[in-house]
């Protein structure tokens, strides 16, 4: 007699072995209705699920968020089918749920096209009407791989042979189709609804491994319904007008080439953005307390091995062979193991600590090609990095401090509000469990004490401890993973470093993994698309544009930038033989924020017509007015809060 405790501590027991679909049933027509899968005692399950004994049961309907989760997976299921149904001959793979939507990969000579799209759509979206339940069935392992091979289906037959031996075998079936899947799923293919679409076609290596066959990736979206559909759409058309790359190029930041693939060329624009944000975020840095540091790029492997990161990230790794030392050297792909080296040089104290050690660090990482990304994913970045060596009893107020500094840089760089995530210990890591259980517990109650709410995202910590990570939501609803505070017992142990505390006795610091952007590159990226190229005024990489109505006000044009360069603004002067329209409409495109026109009158009258970015109005205002007000909304945050009186 199973008893089913439900979310409101109410117990419903019954006779013998029952469902998901029967409780929901029970309760009312209006679950029954509802629900789509349960989590039974925490683990998502399908409806049809016998239930044998006592069990906590919540029930999934389509609000919630695993609901998403379903249909985008389920999605991938009718994808899968209405290609096989279309395209006989075709080998199925791989089709998982991702963000914001799924893919499928496939096998076959020729590769799909966006072309194929609508037939195929068409064929899911009958699929669906029809409303075939999703069955689960146990396989034994042997006969399963026998049945994929007799279908041709040997990417599938692969796939079950690799498995661990303990797995449970497990295919589901949409009427006559039939795939391999641990499940769960919804209840039919009538759950996943009419709000999806195909979206692209790519290439991707089986297994990504480029040694495996290419197969045609086509990936789709599915939401709840037409209206987040539609917004999601929407998000999308927006994103692509802030496309980092167009605006980059439009705007003369930085470009890429083969030549260096992976690292970016700044231009002197590009690189005047790039000093901005670095010279604030020194600034930052400097008046909380943190000493910056240079360490080297190349670096022995002995350190590496020593540090646990050669062999999780060797293959991340560019290495260079030095022939007459027998050595091989590695660019580092990150600094925590070189400031651990300077903090080991000579006798620490207590007293030193809480020692923050800052580093604009410049690493390498090995990307495939096919992962770069513009500036957000390259492999020649530069994090702003720092390590802080602390006492155990100083984690939570260092923890304080670091989300106080992070919250306020983000909101200096234009984001209000942020997410955090609670990374926990990873399946493969370094240290005991005793070591994780002091980590995981004294970054949680740190959280307590900074008053930080998170997630749990289980298993995803750093090999050697748990991070938080902060996540931002840009301009169009878009979220970016860029600051990260890690508590590390590990390292220090790895590495021999060691403090004289105040007994006389030698211990280990904690050390305290910390970033704010993540990297330069694809924090400037962000900040690219967040803003589409109309950064605020101290962080424009050209601040104002002086441009003439007749050549008679050129000589004024150069006193009006001259005093505008002497107030510390960046500045053009435009005197060329255009029109006015023409040159605010050339400024307009560069995305410069400021343009003051100047002709006759406003020479003789010592003025300036100002106009902003955008607007079609012009200010007109005294010149030495104009040169004060733009100075002031030059001046980086925290130099305006520093002249205010304000930390």
């Amino acid at each position: 007699m199973p008893a089913i405790t439900l979310p409101d501590g109410s117990v419903r027991r019954f006779d013998g072995p029952v469902t998901g679909t029967t409780v929901a049933a029970s309760i009312g027509p209006g679950l029954a209705k509802a629900a789509l899968a349960m989590k039974l005692d925490g683990k998502l399950t399908d409806l049809s699920r016998e239930i044998a004994d006592d069990a906590a049961v919540v029930f999934v309907t389509r609000k919630d968020a695993d609901a998403l989760e379903m249909i985008r997976h389920d999605a991938a299921h009718v994808l899968a089918e209405a290609v096989q149904a279309l395209f006989p001959g075709t080998q199925v793979t791989i089709g998982p749920s991702i963000d914001n939507g799924f893919y499928y990969d496939f096998h076959r000579n020729q590769p799909f096209t966006p072309e194929d799209f609508p037939a195929i759509e068409a064929k899911m979206r009958e699929i669906v009407a029809r409303n075939a339940a999703f069955e689960r069935q146990v396989w034994e392992r042997d006969a399963a791989i026998a049945f994929f091979e007799a279908r041709g289906e040997r990417f599938k037959a692969e796939l079950i042979r690799d498995l661990p031996g303990t797995e449970t075998i497990t295919l589901y079936t949409q009427g006559a189709w039939i795939d391999l899947c641990r499940g769960p799923h919804m209840r039919g293919t009538g759950d996943i609804g009419g709000a999806f679409k195909l979206m692209k076609v790519a290439g991707a290596y089986w297994r990504g491994d480029h040694r495996n066959p290419m197969l045609s990736r086509i990936y789709g979206t599915a939401w709840r319904d037409q209206k987040e559909l539609d917004a999601y759409l929407t998000m999308l058309d927006e994103a692509e007008k802030r496309d980092h790359r167009r605006i980059g190029k439009d705007m003369g930041l930085f470009h890429l080439q083969e030549e260096a693939t992976g690292s970016v060329f700044w231009h002197p624009k590009g690189w005047k953005l790039y000093r901005a944000a670095e010279d604030y975020m020194r600034r930052r840095l400097d008046a909380s307390g943190y000493q910056e540091v240079r360490t080297p790029q190349l670096v022995d492997r002995a350190l590496w091995e020593a540090s646990g990161h050669w062999e999780k990230f060797r293959e991340h790794m560019f290495v260079a062979r030095v022939e007459d030392e027998d050595k091989i050297l590695a660019l580092k792909p990150m600094n925590c193991p070189c400031h651990v080296q300077i903090f080991r040089q000579g006798i620490r104290s207590y007293r030193e600590l809480p020692l923050r050690m800052a580093e604009f660090g410049a690493c390498h990482r090995y990307e495939p090609s096919g992962a770069l990304h513009g500036i957000m994913r390259v492999r020649a970045f530069t994090q702003d990095d720092a390590h802080i060596f602390c006492t155990e009893d100083q984690i939570a107020s260092e923890t304080v401090r670091f989300v106080e500094l992070l919250s306020s840089i983000y909101r200096d760089f234009g984001f209000d509000s942020f997410k955090v995530k609670f990374s926990d210990r990873p399946a493969t890591r370094a240290g005991s469990d005793a070591t994780w259980d002091r980590a995981e517990g004294a970054l949680k109650e740190a959280c307590a004490i900074a008053g930080v709410d998170y997630t749990l995202n289980p298993g995803e910590g750093a090999f050697y401890g748990p991070k938080l990570e902060f996540v931002l939501r840009d301009a169009i609803g878009r979220d970016w993973q860029c600051g990260t505070l890690q508590v590390d017992f590990v390292l220090p142990e790895r590495l021999d470093a060691e403090y004289t505390a105040d007994d006389g006795a030698r211990r280990r610091p904690v050390m305290l993994h910390r970033a704010i952007l993540g990297s330069f590159e694809r924090f400037l990226g962000i900040l690219i698309e967040q803003y589409a190229g109309r950064f605020p005024l101290w962080l424009s990489p050209v601040q104002a544009a002086v441009a003439t109505i007749v050549s008679d006000a050129d000589p004024y044009a150069e006193e009006v930038a001259a005093a505008l360069k002497a107030a510390g603004l960046t500045v053009v002067v435009d005197t060329g033989r255009e029109k006015i329209n023409a040159k605010i409409r050339e400024h307009s495109i560069q995305h410069v924020p400021a343009i003051l026109v100047v002709g006759r009158k406003e020479a003789e009258a010592r003025t300036v017509a100002l106009r902003r970015l955008g607007g079609e109005a012009q200010e007109v205002l005294p010149l030495a007015e104009a040169v004060a007000r733009l100075a002031a909304e030059a001046t980086p945050p925290d130099l305006l809060r520093r002249a205010g009186g304000v930390a």
